[in-house]
């Protein structure tokens, strides 16, 4: 699978333990940095991760900033981009199986690596069920009513 991810400087160390292990799964992984710890916006590399989303550079994508929430929102931005916040495995799952997420953002400075690693396997093992979720995801793609 082709997976891309992308962090703010909180959450590098993260981002390279994950990468080098999904490489090591057989994984192509697109890495969106940033390289180092210097302080970088969050926002800009939510957008490049989804961009690779949208553009179709990567199937999933891997979101980490120190709490998930700002990159998650930025990520979301892009239509295209159906990104969850999770925290544990059921709720990366959960977001596969009726959210067809495409992406999951995590906290680098409230989840481990080996917590994280299982909601990254967990998201990357489910499926969207489609069926009663489908008329659901496709509302995520439209303009919200005034």
């Amino acid at each position: 699978m082709r997976i891309a991810i992308a962090s703010d400087h909180a959450a590098v160390s993260l981002k390279a333990a994950l990468a080098a292990w999904l490489r090591e799964a057989g994984h192509d992984v697109l890495d969106l940095g940033p390289e180092g710890t210097a302080s970088v916006d969050y926002p800009d590399y939510g957008f490049k991760l989804a961009a690779a989303i949208a553009n179709g550079s990567a199937d999933r994508g891997i979101a980490l900033c120190g709490s998930g929430i700002g990159i998650s929102i930025a990520a979301n931005r892009n239509p295209a981009c159906r990104c969850a916040l999770v925290c544990e495995p059921l709720s990366a799952s959960l977001a596969r199986i009726h959210n067809d997420a495409n992406t999951i953002a995590m906290g680098a400075r409230l989840i481990g690596e080996e917590m994280a690693k299982a909601c990254v396997e967990a998201f990357l093992s489910a499926d969207f069920a489609g069926g009663r979720h489908q008329f659901r995801v496709d509302k995520l793609s439209t303009k919200v009513p005034a």
